[in-house]
């Protein structure tokens, strides 16, 4: 079970960060592409390179139609993606400032609550992701440029988000064992294992 959550949690990952590289092109294509439209609308190149100047903005060359809704998308399937993986390897960002003087035993029960609280945070995340979706699959809404389906891009998160629910649920449960027993089965934030 252990190498079975630690493989979705991964894939996951990789699937969101393919998603986050894609991205980061669309973005960096668009902005060069708007920046070059905009560069010969210049009043210099329109007289002096009237066909260049022409010829390049007949090219379609400009800004990417719905970047933005695609940014919006992978962006939110991104975030859902990486959550498993922090979550099994226990990434999250902590203070430890109160907690560093105390027994391992102690913290090992205070890490156990919070798995446990941050599992049910997600699984009402996901839970209120999964009732979006099912409105935006009733009403039919549309994205404004590309005309796509807003549903598609709340099914994305909630495939990833469901793989976050099994990630938090398997860790708060491993981490209630660890603190019975003492003993460390997951990576930490300290880098033990």
């Amino acid at each position: 079970m252990h190498r079975l959550i630690q493989s979705l949690a991964r894939l996951t990952a990789l699937a969101g960060g393919v998603v986050l590289l894609a991205l980061i092109v669309l973005t960096t294509l668009s902005i060069v592409g708007r920046s070059i439209n905009k560069f010969f609308h210049n009043d210099f190149f329109e007289s002096a390179f009237t066909g260049l100047s022409e010829w390049v903005l007949n090219s379609g060359v400009g800004e990417i139609n719905g970047s933005y809704e695609l940014l919006e998308a992978g962006v939110a399937f991104a975030i859902f993606s990486f959550l498993p993986v922090c979550q099994f390897y226990g990434a999250h960002a902590t203070v430890d400032v109160f907690t560093s003087f105390l027994s391992n035993r102690f913290n090992r029960w205070i890490a156990a609550f919070w798995e446990v609280i941050l599992a049910a945070v997600i699984l009402l995340i996901i839970n209120q992701l999964y009732g979006g979706m099912e409105r935006y699959i009733r009403n039919g809404q549309t994205t404004l440029f590309l005309q796509f389906p807003v549903w598609w891009a709340y099914a994305a998160s909630f495939a990833a988000g469901v793989v976050a629910c099994i990630t938090a649920i398997y860790c708060a449960f491993v981490r209630i064992v660890e603190a019975m027993r003492n003993q460390q089965i997951l990576p930490s934030e300290h880098g033990e294992h």
